[in-house]
């Protein structure tokens, strides 16, 4: 007790004296009073999750094509990646969700699986560079969340005469190759769209591609990791999954195969948070799966839907995940439009989503289909420019819907009817803060102190310093968010309760000093600058000081 009472006297005058140090820091910070009650703009919320999904299988986002490993073709592809974080910051967005292992492979050097084939256009063959890492700290620069997407069952993707299912076409020394059983193929071998999956009723496929992926969390400052919608195989035509054998020899007691699959990927969800969470406590883990669970009319749990079930068809329970709490965050994919569709309405499913969530710790993003935007094969309700923005908007009727994901980057450039346009403008026109999760580790920041602010050509430069509070340079802060009030306005509570005064997020960078210029401040303007401290989870110290240009 006595050292710590040492310790945080340490701390405390550690802090004075970066006060009386700092010109014009003529307060300390606002407390912030929880019983004030503020009037907020739904259009500027302070925290909203806003991500792209990167997708790399088959080269759909990055790298848009598989390139040699000449130094001028890794620039390339570099070149490429940097120019999605520069649309994710244009839109204001707040995470990039990327896909690291598309088909059984690895972006980064796995002792576990080959190298991805979409990096190079070769199955196995090394890059020449750590993909992952790049990734990782390029997004990690822009302050922006990396969410490491894994696709956890999937090996072959389909090729021409349903060669896709071909063992030997995969990389020498594939863990597919070295166990076959782990494997089948569906719809059969020979069967165009055949392609291989690891069987996730054999046990040690389970622990391996739970070990495979974990190797990326061990090894890699990642934020987050994330599965998609691909369990089971979804159906083709009349063809049955091939695992009576697997069932019979681990069926655990189920007499019902359904109900068997159900608990295999149920046991694939529940083990991999609980070793995500072993190592770092402080990664999220997502699923994004498909939009509807079940159906009203085959449960009355369900959603006033009539389309296919993820339950019944791809063994995929997320009703159970949310309720268990095995997931931090899930992403239903609600590619559908608002209106009289009664296989699946957008505006039907919001609701359901909002009520599953509820009263538990699982956060609700939404998948957007900015890839139907503008396309007329998906019917006349998309050619509506403001179709994704309509989304957005009845998304705010729901307090539990605290994000989006939009599918996919490639699209949201695409920006076809200037649909991104008017959604960005609408609804991501500030920058946000990611969601808290209260439930995750976090302990108190102390708050930066701004030591100097002046103007130059190209606006204001502020710098600070950060208290040292935990075992990093700058204690424990990861990040700044840095709010803008005009002329000698305090901001407080309120000021910062919305996203109306946020004007920049910035990452920590190694120094004692932090600095960073406000570009769109207005020459000979007064302004009041406020900062917080944000830890890697995005919870923010309190308010520093004021400081004010004249």
């Amino acid at each position: 007790m006595k050292a710590s009472r040492l310790a945080a006297a340490g701390l405390a005058a550690t802090l004075l004296g970066a006060l009386a140090a700092a010109p014009s820091a003529t307060a300390a910070p606002d407390p912030a009073a929880a019983t004030t009650t503020c009037t907020t703009d739904p259009a500027t919320p302070k925290r909203q999750f806003r991500a792209l999904w990167i997708a790399s299988v088959t080269n759909i986002d990055w790298p848009s094509k598989a390139s040699q490993t000449a130094p001028d073709q890794v620039a390339q592809q570099k070149a490429e990646y940097l120019g999605w974080l520069d649309l994710a910051e244009r839109l204001n967005h707040n995470a990039v969700v990327v896909q690291v292992r598309p088909t059984a492979d690895a972006f980064w050097p796995s002792a576990h699986e080959p190298w991805s084939e979409y990096l190079t256009g070769v199955r196995g063959k090394d890059p020449g560079w750590d993909p992952l890492a790049f990734l990782v700290e390029e997004s990690h620069k822009r302050n922006l969340e990396f969410h490491a997407w894994f696709n956890p069952y999937r090996v072959s993707m389909p090729a021409p005469g349903g060669a896709g299912a071909d063992l030997a076409q995969l990389a020498p020394g594939h863990p597919a190759r070295q166990h076959p059983e782990w494997t089948f193929a569906y719809p059969p071998a020979g069967v165009a769209g055949s392609r291989l999956y690891y069987n996730p009723g054999v046990p040690k496929v389970r622990e391996f591609v739970q070990t495979a992926m974990m190797d990326a969390v061990s090894r890699y400052d990642i934020d987050g990791v994330h599965f998609d919608d691909y369990f089971y195989p979804y159906p083709s035509g009349t063809h049955q999954v091939p695992d009576d054998a697997t069932f019979a020899a681990y069926n655990r007691g189920f007499t019902n195969k359904a109900d068997w699959r159900r608990d295999n990927i149920n046991l694939l969800i529940q083990e991999m948070n609980a070793k995500i969470k072993a190592v770092k406590p402080w990664v999220k883990f997502g699923v994004s799966p498909f939009g509807i669970w079940r159906n009203a009319s085959a449960d009355p749990l369900g959603s006033d839907t009539t389309g296919s079930q993820s339950y019944d068809i791809i063994s995929a329970d997320t009703r159970t995940w949310v309720k268990q709490e095995w997931v931090d965050y899930i992403v239903p994919q609600l590619y559908w439009y608002i209106g009289q569709y009664p296989a699946a309405d957008y505006a039907r499913l919001v609701p359901w989503w909002a009520e599953t969530v509820r009263g538990t710790r699982v956060q609700l993003y939404i998948g957007q289909a900015d890839y139907k935007s503008g396309d007329p094969a998906y019917g006349s309700f998309w050619m509506n420019p403001r179709e994704l923005s309509d989304h957005l908007t009845l998304n705010r009727s729901y307090p539990e819907v605290q994000g989006n994901v939009h599918f996919s980057a490639v699209q949201v450039r695409a920006n076809r009817l200037g649909a991104t346009d008017i959604y960005a403008a609408e609804h991501y026109s500030r920058p946000a803060l990611v969601p808290t999760m209260s439930h995750l580790p976090a302990k108190p920041l102390l708050f930066p102190v701004v030591t100097q602010a002046t103007r130059q050509a190209d606006g204001v430069r502020l710098s600070w310093r950060q208290p040292a509070d935990g075992v990093g340079p700058f204690g424990d802060a990861t990040g700044y968010a840095i709010y803008r009030f005009d002329g000698t306005t305090l901001g407080g509570a309120c000021g910062t309760a919305d996203a109306a005064h946020l004007v920049d997020t910035v990452r920590a960078t190694s120094g004692a000093v932090q600095s960073w210029v406000d570009t769109t401040a207005v020459p000979g303007k007064r302004y009041t600058y406020r900062l917080t401290a944000l830890d890697r989870l995005a919870n923010e110290s309190p308010l520093s000081p004021p400081r004010f240009v004249g």
